[in-house]
């Protein structure tokens, strides 16, 4: 019996279909992928199996009895806890049996009731079982895999950025050991190393993983199974990442096949209709017709929505683009040790190796958005910079894709706005919702565009693949690879750096390395 069965499934949003008649099953040795482009309703499905949303038609049926750990990155916490007392909080049941233990032995001592050593026992014997002993140091571990050492235990949750907040809300879902994992985006907040911490304990967590994610080389060492959202379909395909995308393109190819040969047989049908509807042979013609309306007709495979992006270039010159003289960056106490590196004028470098809180606070206290600790950054006078910011943080979640842009640029026409975002991605009905009403993808193409009304020769990237979809990756890495200024990329996916950056800045190693590994 599966753990999880899907049926009949349908949702849509407005006049978007995303899901008709889907269906599809969990396994209890799945470890499952999920893929499709922005928008398709990866991020819906997992909602709308935990059951915070209902679809419009459909049964979900889960095992009975079956522990579901679900990474919700806006789950409300007890912003009052500490890193280390939040993530107790997993074990709540054990901590207060302990407690408990520690009242009835206190108890004893004055009464001397020996039902309550009975009770102790009982008690005790939980505690063994669920290896309550040994907590403190599978937190320490969980911590230290996840990067979250960085920022202290005793950091308060609610003081947390968000993708700390992030971090600590994954670390305690797999604290708490479920039968199921269900994860959306999980590598967003993490570095290499911390990937690397979590695909090692998905691949030897027992129970079944449910993942979206478009970080395809991380799924490409985790799954076994991949569901396909695309098209209002949900296709499931067995095998690893890279097998499922192979076994997808035999089906499209053969399902282009038979659309095609029946378009040569519709268009032979068609052409002996209209040559005999009113001559001698109007009886078979009449009789192909009622053939043909009741024919199945087979859909061509439908395409992909192509994004495109083009950065404009400024042309101003200058051979030292920028310089990095000992930068020590952080808050209260440094994070890195110092830095130092230069960029010179065309030059595209990657920064790798570190923790997810030092990337950022790296590149915003290049931009001088954070006081630095120490050291000096200096930019050639006639650079012009466009930054991307990882956050998906709006001023009013309520205006839509088009206003945003309008208000930042007001003398821009709204054709010119609309053609620049379908470019990008976002179709005209995803430009007109409210921006807080669309995926983390979507929400990522807008901010993209924005930039594509900028002139720069300096282009600062930090994870601006995080949330999109791997046709959209490529077409954005085109983008980045033909535009002649400087460029600093942040991304932990290795992937993208390939072929693409002149030199890697590993801060945490503080060593440079060029794209042959020199």
């Amino acid at each position: 019996m599966p753990l999880l069965e899907v049926s009949d499934l349908s949702m849509s949003f407005a006049e978007k279909d995303l899901y008709k008649d889907a269906e599809f099953q969990l396994e209890k040795d799945d470890h499952m992928g999920v893929v499709g482009q922005n928008g398709v309703g990866k991020s819906t499905l997992i909602k709308i199996i935990t059951g915070s949303m209902l679809p419009l038609s459909g049964d979900i049926k889960w095992q009975k009895n079956i522990k579901i750990g679900y990474l919700d990155q806006y789950a409300d916490v007890e912003e009052d806890l500490t890193l280390t007392d939040f993530l107790r909080t997993a074990f709540a049941d054990l901590y207060e049996k302990n407690k408990r233990l520690t009242e009835i032995y206190e108890e004893y001592a004055n009464t001397g009731d020996d039902k309550l050593m009975e009770r102790a026992g009982q008690l005790q014997d939980d505690l063994d079982a669920g290896n309550f002993y040994e907590l403190d140091t599978e937190i320490e571990q969980t911590i230290v895999g996840l990067g979250l050492d960085s920022i202290g235990r005793d950091h308060l949750v609610g003081k947390m950025s968000g993708g700390q907040r992030s971090k600590a809300i994954l670390a305690k879902m797999l604290l708490a050991s479920p039968d199921v994992i269900l994860l959306d985006e999980p590598t967003n907040y993490l570095d290499t190393a911390q990937i690397e911490w979590l695909i090692d304990y998905i691949n030897n967590f027992k129970g079944a993983v449910f993942v979206v994610s478009h970080d395809y080389d991380f799924l490409e060492q985790i799954t076994n199974c991949i569901i396909n959202v695309a098209f209002g379909k949900i296709t499931k395909y067995r095998g690893s990442f890279k097998k499922a995308m192979r076994q997808r393109e035999e089906r499209e190819e053969f399902q282009q096949k038979q659309f095609d040969k029946q378009q040569v047989e519709i268009e032979k049908a068609e052409r002996f209709i209209r040559k005999n509807k009113a001559g001698s042979k109007s009886t078979m013609a009449k009789s192909r017709e009622k053939k043909l309306a009741r024919m199945d007709k087979v859909d061509p495979p439908s395409t992909n929505v192509q994004a495109s992006f083009n950065f404009p270039f400024a042309d101003t010159g200058s051979h030292e683009a920028l310089v990095v003289e000992k930068l020590s960056v952080g808050y209260n106490k440094p994070l890195l040790e110092p830095v130092t590196f230069s960029v010179t004028m065309g030059e595209k470098v990657g920064f790798s190796g570190f923790n997810g809180v030092g990337k950022s606070t790296l590149i915003k206290t290049i931009l001088q958005k954070i006081p630095a600790k120490g050291g000096d950054v200096k930019f050639s006078p006639s650079t012009k910079i466009n930054y991307f910011s990882q956050e998906l943080l709006w001023d009013n979640n309520q205006m839509t894709p088009m206003q945003i842009i309008s208000d930042e640029y007001p003398k821009m026409n709204q054709k010119a706005i609309r053609t620049k975002l379908a470019k990008c991605g976002l179709d005209a009905q995803n430009a007109m919702k409210p921006i807080g009403q669309l995926s983390g993808g979507e929400q990522t193409k807008v901010k993209l565009a924005l930039m594509e009304f900028k002139e720069s020769n300096f282009l600062i990237m930090d994870e601006p693949t995080n949330h999109l979809d791997e046709e959209t990756k490529e077409a954005l890495k085109r983008s980045i690879d033909r535009f002649p200024g400087n460029v600093i990329i942040v991304s932990h996916e290795n992937s993208f750096y390939d072929g693409l950056v002149d030199k890697v800045l590993n801060v945490e190693k503080l060593s440079l390395r060029n794209r042959e590994g020199i």
